[in-house]
C-alpha cells in the first residue's frame, strides 16, 4: 500500500508539473528537481525522486506524452485544467479506475523550501519597518506565520482535521465534508471525495436552484458557533471557495459543504469560555460585564474598540444591544472610516490580544462578508443561535468544575431554562413574521376596536 501511495504520489506530483509547465501558470524555471511528499507507511517514511528536471522535457514531445500517459494506471481519468488554484496547492477533478469520482490536491513544487525563505523575508521587512515606525505592531504576523504555515503545508494533517470536525459535527445534518482516502493520500498529496456546488455568496445560485438563503445563513451560524463556543476546534478559513452549498436532488434539502481544513485554530478553556461570557454581555448589552471580559482577553483600557471590532458595530450600536437592528448604510460607512483614523490603536490592541483571537478575527470578517452578500447580516437568529452555545458551553465548563450532585443539577435546570427562553422569544420572532402572526395581530387589533 505504501509503495502504490508512492507511485501515485509521484505521477500526481508529475501530472502537476506537466500542467504548469505547459500551461505557463509558474516560471519553468522554478521546476528543477521535482521531490514527491512522504507516502504512508507504518513504521518508515519512504521518499522518492520520480522526476530529475521538467526543464529537458519540451512540451509535446515522445517523453512528456509517456509520463502523462501513465497517469492512467491509478486514474481512469484526469482533468487536467485545476478546479481551483492558490498559492500552496491546486485541485484536479480525477476518476479512479473503480469508478470513483475524487479531488486530488497536488502541492506545487518547492513550495516547501521556499515558505521558510518567505518567512524570514517578511521577518527582515518587518523589522525594518519597525526600525522606520516605531509605532508599527505587526511583528506577530511573522509568529503566527512560523506557527501556522507547516501545518497548512501537511497534508495529511489537513485530512485529520476533516474526520475530526466531520466527527464533531456529525449531529448537524445538513453538513458535508468530503471523505479523505488516506490509502492514496500523503503529506503533499491529499485524495478526497469529489463535492460540488455553489458559493455560499452566490445568492443568484441559491435563488436559481430553490435553496433558502436564510437557511443557509441560519446554519452557517450554527455551525460557526458550535465550534467556536462548545468545541473550541475552529476552522480558520470560510472564504466562500471554501464553503459551498448544494441542494439534495433525494431529499430537497440544502447541505453545506465545508472545504480546505488545513487551516484551524484551537482555543484553550480559559479563552472559550472568557469569549463565550464576553459575547453574551454583548447581545446583553450589560457593558460592565463587556469591560470585565474585554480585558481579560487583553483589551484593556481599549475595550470600546475591542468590541467594536468583534462585532463590526458602532459603539453606539454596542451600548443599544447588537441585535436591535440591522447594520445600516451610514452606520456601515462610519466603522469603514473609523478603521484608519484608530489604526495605531488597532495595531497595539492585536498585538496585545492572545494569539488564538488573531484567527477568530479574520473567521468573523470572513462570515460577515458571507452575510453581507446574502443580505442576512445581524439577523436575530444568528445571535440566538450563539446564545445557546454560549450558555450550553459555560454549564458544560460549570459542571465539570462542580463535584456537588445538586449544583450539577442546579446548574442543568438553570441551562434548560434559559435554553427555553430563547426558544420562545424565537417562536414569537418567527410569528411576528409570518402571515399567521400578521392575521393574529389584526383579529387582536379588530376585536380591541370593537371592544371600544
Amino acid at each position: 500500500m505504501a509503495l502504490r501511495a508512492l507511485k501515485f504520489a509521484s505521477l500526481t506530483a508529475a501530472a502537476s508539473g506537466i500542467y504548469l509547465y505547459g500551461n505557463k501558470f509558474l516560471d519553468p524555471n522554478d521546476f528543477g528537481v521535482v521531490r514527491v511528499g512522504r507516502a504512508i507507511a507504518t513504521t518508515a517514511v519512504i521518499s522518492y525522486d520520480y522526476l530529475t528536471s521538467l526543464r529537458s522535457v519540451p512540451y509535446g514531445s515522445e517523453e512528456y506524452e509517456f509520463l502523462k500517459s501513465q497517469i492512467k494506471e491509478l486514474f481512469m481519468s484526469f482533468e487536467d485544467t485545476p478546479l481551483g488554484a492558490a498559492s500552496l496547492a491546486q485541485v484536479h477533478k480525477a476518476v479512479l479506475q473503480d469508478g470513483r469520482t475524487v479531488a486530488v490536491k497536488i502541492q506545487h513544487p518547492k513550495v516547501q523550501a521556499q515558505s521558510s525563505k518567505d518567512i524570514l523575508l517578511m521577518e527582515v521587512l518587518l523589522l525594518v519597518v519597525k526600525q522606520i515606525f516605531p509605532d508599527f505592531e505587526f511583528m506577530w504576523l511573522v509568529e503566527e506565520a512560523k506557527k501556522n504555515l507547516p501545518l497548512e503545508l501537511d497534508f495529511l494533517n489537513e485530512g485529520r482535521n476533516a474526520e475530526k470536525v466531520a466527527h464533531m459535527l456529525k449531529n448537524f445534518d445538513f453538513l458535508k465534508v468530503p471523505r479523505i482516502y488516506w490509502e492514496l493520500s500523503t503529506s503533499r498529496v491529499l485524495l478526497m471525495e469529489f463535492m460540488e456546488g455553489g458559493q455560499v455568496n452566490d445568492k443568484a445560485y441559491m435563488e436559481r436552484n430553490g435553496i433558502n438563503v436564510n437557511e443557509i445563513s441560519r446554519n452557517l451560524g450554527k455551525l460557526y458557533s458550535e465550534m467556536i463556543f462548545v468545541n473550541g476546534f475552529v476552522h480558520c478559513d470560510p472564504h466562500p471557495g471554501n464553503v459551498l452549498v448544494k441542494k439534495c436532488p433525494a431529499s430537497g434539502k440544502a447541505h453545506i459543504i465545508l472545504l480546505d481544513h488545513g487551516l484551524y485554530q484551537v482555543l484553550s478553556e480559559s479563552f472559550r469560555m472568557d469569549y463565550c461570557h464576553l459575547w453574551q454581555a454583548l447581545i446583553k448589552a450589560d457593558m460592565k460585564r463587556v469591560q470585565k471580559y474585554s480585558r481579560r482577553l487583553g483589551a484593556g483600557d481599549l475595550y470600546p474598540l475591542f468590541a467594536c471590532m468583534l462585532t463590526a458595530r458602532s459603539w453606539e450600536s454596542v451600548n443599544r444591544g447588537i441585535d436591535q437592528s440591522p447594520v445600516s448604510a451610514s452606520e456601515d460607512m462610519e466603522i469603514r472610516s473609523n478603521a484608519a483614523a484608530y489604526l495605531p490603536q488597532i495595531t497595539q490592541l492585536l498585538n496585545n490580544v492572545p494569539r488564538q483571537m488573531l484567527l477568530l478575527l479574520k473567521t468573523n470578517d470572513l462570515l460577515r462578508g458571507i452575510e453581507s452578500a446574502l443580505h442576512t447580516r445581524a439577523s436575530a437568529s444568528s445571535f440566538l443561535n450563539m446564545s445557546r452555545c454560549c450558555i450550553r458551553a459555560v454549564s458544560t465548563y460549570q459542571r465539570s468544575k462542580s463535584h456537588s450532585l445538586y449544583r450539577r443539577a442546579q446548574i442543568s435546570l438553570t441551562e434548560a431554562l434559559s435554553l427555553w427562553q430563547i426558544n420562545l422569544h424565537e417562536f414569537f420572532l418567527w410569528l411576528k413574521g409570518s402571515q399567521l402572526g400578521n392575521w393574529v395581530i389584526a383579529l387582536l387589533r379588530r376585536m380591541h376596536h370593537f371592544t371600544y
